[in-house]
């Protein structure tokens, strides 16, 4: 009997021990497939997660591939594939490939800027006035961070406009300087000539020098309303703005008045077409008086040669109050038009190749002053043949 039940035994042993086995490993694949859900599952918060950020992120191994990228670093390159790839092939410009290996030979931190001056940026496309600037931060990460050796994280920011605004406030210093310096010279050559040279005993000649120093004190004085104006502006504050009924024709004639010396000088002419004649505009008389001046100055400056005409033209156009300054001069390159609203920006020349002074500051305070009474500004210019600045006013 016993011979019986030793191999009924050892059969059963082995059949619970197959069972056994088999069980551990549906409990292995089981657990596999839950570690791999795991494992899928971080892998695609990590994507969201990064995937989310605003800047182009990138992981390059010590061969200079890339093994991964998040969505912003996709769409920096349009959409080209970029796993597996190198440096040296995923982006067009050299510059920011070879700052990117600098970090993978070095294996060091580092953060670099790159300005590309070429037509085109690492999306291919042309860049906004001819140039991009771009921040490259780059760290190799250590065995805690990736179980891969010798990956380098890199994250690549567009910081074109940032550039862009320093380099604006840059040349905004050195035109202001250079614009308070000329009258400041001017006035202080005169003075030294009124004490030193005894030409106080000329009354003609001193009365010349005073005239020409008062000119160049008045230039000094609207750079400087100018510059407080658009700090006002801009500061935050809301802008203080009397509403009140006033005859538009007037506050043009006023402006007419103020320039009337420039204008002869040109040899300009100045039209007002406003219709009604009485037509009233419900606002600060002060701040249309200087929008008004601002550009009709601004068309004189940029046109300096003579037989100019300026249009300034008002009326009411389905409730609203339509105002535009006009010129047939030589016009607003096409490039510079989205930009001539911008602060401290300037038409830098002309077909004329005439360089254009001042400092940039006169349209901002126009676009700023028609926006705090609800309007809005646009420009459009066919060179050579007309420039118009057209503001749209509710009308209150």
């Amino acid at each position: 009997m016993f011979d019986i039940l030793i191999p009924i035994v050892l059969l059963s042993l082995l059949a619970w021990l197959i069972l056994q086995r088999r069980q551990h490993q549906a409990e292995l694949r089981r657990q596999d497939k839950i570690n791999q859900s795991v494992r899928r599952e971080a892998l695609r918060e990590r994507d969201e997660l990064l995937d989310a950020l605003g800047d182009a992120f990138l992981l390059v191994n010590e061969t200079s591939q890339i093994v991964f990228a998040n969505a912003c670093a996709r769409t920096l390159v349009k959409g080209r594939k970029l796993i597996g790839k190198s440096i040296m092939e995923a982006f067009l410009d050299d510059q920011l490939s070879v700052a990117i290996m600098k970090c993978i030979r070095t294996k060091q931190p580092m953060q670099e800027r790159v300005v590309l001056h070429s037509s085109y940026t690492p999306l291919g496309s042309a860049g906004e006035e001819g140039m991009s600037a771009w921040e490259i931060d780059a760290a190799p990460l250590s065995e805690h961070d990736v179980q891969m050796d010798s990956v380098t994280r890199v994250v690549i920011r567009d910081v074109s406009v940032e550039y862009l605004a320093d380099q604006v406030r840059r040349d905004f210093v050195a035109n202001a300087s250079h614009e308070l310096r000329t009258p400041m010279s001017i006035i202080n050559g005169y003075l030294e000539n009124l004490l030193d040279d005894d030409v106080l005993d000329d009354p003609v000649m001193a009365r010349k020098f005073l005239e020409t120093m008062r000119k160049h004190g008045h230039r000094i004085s609207s750079l400087v309303e100018d510059m407080l104006m658009i700090s006002k502006m801009e500061s935050g504050d809301a802008m203080d703005i009397n509403k009140e009924p006033f005859d538009f024709r007037a506050c043009v004639q006023d402006v007419i008045d103020r320039l009337d010396p420039m204008i002869f000088k040109q040899e300009a002419t100045v039209i007002m077409e406003i219709e009604p004649r009485d037509l009233k505009l419900t606002g600060d008389r002060f701040y249309w008086t200087q929008i008004i001046f601002n550009l009709v100055e601004n068309a004189l400056k940029q046109n300096p040669e003579p037989d100019l005409k300026v249009i300034v033209k008002g009326d009411c156009q389905k409730g609203a109050v339509v105002i535009s300054v006009c010129d047939d001069g030589v016009g607003i390159p096409s490039a510079d038009l989205p930009f001539v609203f911008k602060r401290f920006y300037r038409v830098q020349k002309h077909y004329s190749q005439t360089e254009i002074k001042g400092t940039g500051l006169g349209l901002s305070i126009v676009v700023r002053a028609v926006e705090a009474h609800g309007g809005k500004v646009s420009v459009t210019s066919t060179p050579g043949q007309e420039t118009c600045f057209v503001m749209t006013i509710p009308n209150a």
